[in-house]
């Protein structure tokens, strides 16, 4: 069943519109957001969709198509930030910040279903914040452009839920386009479509699904995110963007701790691998990409040591099959890694991580190429 025809099942009417948001997978630029610098994500084919009606009282009412369980009800006046860790948060949290941030915003019905992996890295959650940030966005007529529903989602994330995410996620949802990974500047949140037609070149982009999530990830992003603040304190710049790459020895033996210098040592590599990386697409030389990747997994693993032995073995066995290049993405301990590879040489790499999987006695991983999509949209 459509959402279509879920909303008019669950309601009772037909919804005024239908929108959707994509999920995403980050190509390079891993835990520099918040460090006001450069990140390369893609938005996926894998969508949150949402059917959405106005409604002429402050109720907000909530359900998913994919999480058994009654209609949420909420009173839009008695939001409070904090008070709910379901699923609901998310989009509840939305129209909190819209009207946090001065936005006249009434009561809606609101349908919701996700092809978005959850569990995997894939922003499963901005995707759901987007979408109902644009449908709100339109039906209540509020103006507000891709970037700046991006932040509101984000606020409703951080404030709201209490993740302190960086603006990436949102930003890839609401800004991508098809064809394109998205060079996103955090500091200033100036954006540039950069072309990644990959077909055009013989090959793919996949995503390999580790489906694992180790209980070590819990707070780790937050003691990290404190970690690189410390950082970028010691060495007297307001955020670790502000450290040139030139210099990075020299700051590094400023810092006397090891986890710090670590931290430091990758955010500003990092940074120089998303300017690497951009540097090689537009010179058409999309393949040199795949060492850089490989590089940033390295960094990951050994400097922020946010890795886990599945993502590893992806790397390692991707690599050894044929791969030009792979690394983990997203927040790590589980989740997903990325892989570049000749279209001519997925099957054999595919089947390598899947066997090298079973023989390590891990789940089967969940492995689906990554074609660079569009940004949030209206579809009906």
């Amino acid at each position: 069943m459509g959402v279509r025809e879920g909303f008019e099942e669950l309601y009772g009417a037909v919804p005024e519109g239908v929108w959707a948001a994509p999920g995403r997978v980050n190509l390079i630029g891993e835990y520099t957001d918040f460090n006001e610098g450069f990140v390369m994500p893609l938005a996926l084919p894998h969508t949150a969709v949402a059917a959405v009606s106005r409604r002429a009282d402050r109720v907000l009412r909530l359900h998913s198509a994919d999480i058994e369980g009654p209609v949420v009800e909420l009173d839009i006046e008695a939001l409070v930030p904090l008070s709910d860790t379901g699923w609901a948060a998310y989009p509840a949290g939305v129209v909190w910040a819209l009207g946090q941030a001065g936005h006249v915003v009434g009561g809606a019905d609101l349908h919701l279903a996700s092809t978005v992996p959850t569990g995997a890295g894939l922003s499963s959650s901005a995707a759901l914040e987007v979408v109902t940030a644009l449908a709100l966005n339109d039906l209540y007529e509020l103006g507000l452009t891709g970037p700046e529903l991006a932040r509101l989602a984000q606020r409703a994330e951080n404030d709201f839920v209490g993740v302190p995410c960086g603006i990436m996620d949102q930003t890839a949802s609401a800004c991508c386009t098809e064809g394109h990974a998205l060079h996103l500047d955090c500091r200033d949140l100036s954006i540039r479509q950069v072309p990644f037609d990959l077909a055009a070149q013989g090959l793919e982009l996949l995503v390999v699904d580790s489906r694992v999530k180790h209980a070590l990830g819990d707070g780790a992003y937050a003691e990290r995110r404190a970690g690189c603040e410390e950082g970028a304190r010691q060495l007297g710049v307001s955020h670790l963007r502000d450290v040139p790459y030139t210099g990075l020895d020299a700051a590094l033996a400023r810092l006397s701790d090891e986890r710090v210098r670590r931290y430091v040592r990758h955010v500003v590599s990092d940074d120089h691998r998303v300017e690497q990386v951009i540097a090689l697409l537009d010179a058409g030389d999309v393949r040199a990409i795949g060492p850089v990747l490989t590089e940033g997994h390295v960094s990951l693993r050994d400097d922020l040591r946010i890795s886990c032995p599945e993502l590893d073995l992806v790397v390692a066995t991707a690599n050894a099959a044929g791969a030009l290049g792979a690394r983990m993405t997203g927040g790590g301990f589980g989740g997903s890694a990325v892989v570049l590879v000749e279209s001519a040489d997925v099957d054999t790499v595919t089947k390598a991580v899947a066997e090298a999987f079973a023989a390590a006695g891990y789940t089967a991983p969940r492995v689906f190429p990554a074609v660079p999509s569009a940004g949030a949209r209206r579809l009906v």
